[in-house]
């Protein structure tokens, strides 16, 4: 059914104030993606607080030109969805503790179990374009959660070794 111009221009609006609020939005193109995969698709990325929503490619390009990131506009071909941050859990790690590389790093996840149905093309990462081999690389950056814990574990593993060598050395003496 076709949209009428009022229609069309509150989507439009609607798409600009979606991707002026994300901290990041990532472009997928999914196909042969049957309902109930679709389903649980969303319920995984609601489950991470991760918005999913289809969008018509032409009212994409009108919200897009009207908010102009920097960069060039990755080529959106097939049929595209927008995964991003809902407005309320925008704002990065730093101002509410969410992660912006969360809607990537959940996409690329989804990949692995779709593996031909669904495919990055590309994203917008604090207001710059990116290309989809970019949002793939921020995609397979660790969370905060897991490189606070990696580096906790570099801190503790010398005074772990030097606790376990002076035990050593201990038991030797006796």
């Amino acid at each position: 059914m076709a949209l009428k111009k009022e229609q069309k221009t509150n989507l439009i609006k609607e798409f600009s104030q979606l991707l002026k609020d994300s901290a990041s939005v990532v472009f997928v193109t999914f196909k042969n993606i049957g309902v109930n995969d679709t389903n649980s698709l969303r319920r995984k990325l609601k489950d991470q607080s991760v918005g999913y929503r289809v969008v018509k490619k032409t009212l994409l390009g009108r919200a897009l030109a009207e908010l102009a990131p920097t960069g060039e506009t990755p080529a959106l071909t097939g049929e595209v969805a927008l995964a991003y941050l809902p407005p309320a859990r925008a704002g990065g790690a730093q101002a509410g503790g969410h992660d912006s590389l969360a809607p990537a790093r959940e996409i690329q996840g989804l990949i692995k179990e779709h593996k031909d149905k669904l495919s990055i093309l590309g994203g917008i990462f604090e207001g710059v374009f990116k290309n989809s081999t970019e949002m793939i690389e921020l995609a397979l950056i660790p969370s905060r959660e897991v490189l606070l814990s990696r580096l906790l574990y570099l801190f503790n593993s010398p005074m772990q070794r030097l606790a376990i060598a002076i035990s050593e050395v201990a038991k030797t003496k006796n």
